[in-house]
């Protein structure tokens, strides 16, 4: 596929505009999900815990969250991004939203709490670029309610991405479905979903009512082998399939991803990075470049490529988004 048709700026069809007073608010994708602060610390080993001490390459304050860091990159990627997050009304809360309106994301849809601390995860990273976290339960990237994000569906684009299924304990079974409905309620809008490890044993049957509504869903393989009990990817795809989701695509990490729709299963190559030193955000920035190309009417294939593409950008830096600033970088090594 030629796809620099792609770079021109069009939006595509299914925009919503919306009126708000006497301004029009337009949006290319809704991401609903957490928002916090990241401190990265590289590279870490277990020696610290012996030693009490140790040298690091670079300690640094980052941003990250699921839905932050799909919305920063479809940001850098050139689409115009709705935000619904939640954040405490304390510093690190308002140095979330300063990052959002660097990265010229709206954040009209954030929920602000009084008394409620904004999410701080310690990200120790080892050698070879894989994260460990340190999170706090209490903070703002386990409080995102129903509630929260009820009121703000009314302006979500025709592209809406859940970004954490399994992150607040708060968006039960029950409530995700509720939200998914309500979602879904707005004709041809996509909906599709990342999500983390289930975190109190949950397994397929237990979602099971959630997957009709799910035209995209973005789980790696362990995140998927969990809920299935199946260790093989391309079976997992199919699983998901076969239970009603449209379109799986699951992450592979240095292999690449499954991707499985109504025609089949194929198998996309990742991209192979120069470098790998974080791994953080890979994911979520594989999620945006596959939305990205939803965006812009690319077939499944290309839109597996592109995500690989931008998952690659963002390994070979520090940080969750620190690795992307154009569509023109990824685009080069999609090519």
């Amino acid at each position: 596929m030629d796809g620099r048709r792609f770079l021109e700026g069009k939006r595509p069809s299914f925009c919503i505009r919306l009126q708000k007073g006497a301004r029009e608010a337009v949006y290319d994708v809704t991401i609903i999900g957490a928002a916090i602060i990241d401190v990265l610390a590289a590279p870490v080993n277990e020696n610290v815990f012996s030693i009490g001490s140790q040298p690091m390459d670079t300690i640094e304050m980052s941003f990250g969250g699921d839905a932050l860091n799909e919305a920063v990159i479809l940001s850098r990627l050139g689409k115009r991004v709705q935000l619904i997050t939640k954040v405490g009304d304390d510093e690190a809360g308002r140095r979330v939203l300063s990052f959002l309106e660097e990265n010229h994301i709206s954040s009209e849809s954030t929920v602000i709490q009084r008394g409620l601390r904004t999410g701080i995860n310690i990200v120790l990273i080892d050698e070879k670029g894989n994260r460990h976290f340190l999170t706090n339960p209490s903070g703002s990237l386990r409080r995102l309610s129903f509630e929260d994000i009820e009121g703000h569906l009314d302006d979500a684009a025709g592209i809406v991405s859940f970004a954490g299924m399994f992150v607040s304990p708060l968006l039960t079974i029950p409530e995700m479905k509720r939200l998914f409905s309500q979602i879904k309620d707005k004709k041809d809008r996509i909906l599709a979903v990342d999500m983390t490890k289930a975190k109190n044993g949950e397994v397929l049957e237990d979602i099971q009512e959630l997957l009709p509504y799910i035209d995209y869903i973005f789980p790696n393989e362990e995140e998927i082998a969990l809920l299935t009990g199946e260790r093989d990817p391309k079976r997992n795809a199919s699983l998901l399939i076969e239970r009603g989701v449209k379109t799986a695509v699951v992450k592979c990490g240095e292999r690449g991803c499954i991707i499985a729709d109504s025609s089949g299963v194929k198998h996309i190559p990742a991209v192979k990075a120069e470098k790998c030193v974080d791994t953080t955000g890979a994911g979520d920035s594989f999620a945006a470049g596959f939305l990205w190309g939803i965006s812009q009417g690319m077939d499944h294939e290309s839109c597996g490529r592109l995500a690989c593409a931008a998952a690659s950008c963002i390994v070979e830096q520090y940080g969750a988004a620190a690795g992307i600033d154009s569509i023109e970088r990824v685009w080069k090594r999609f090519r």
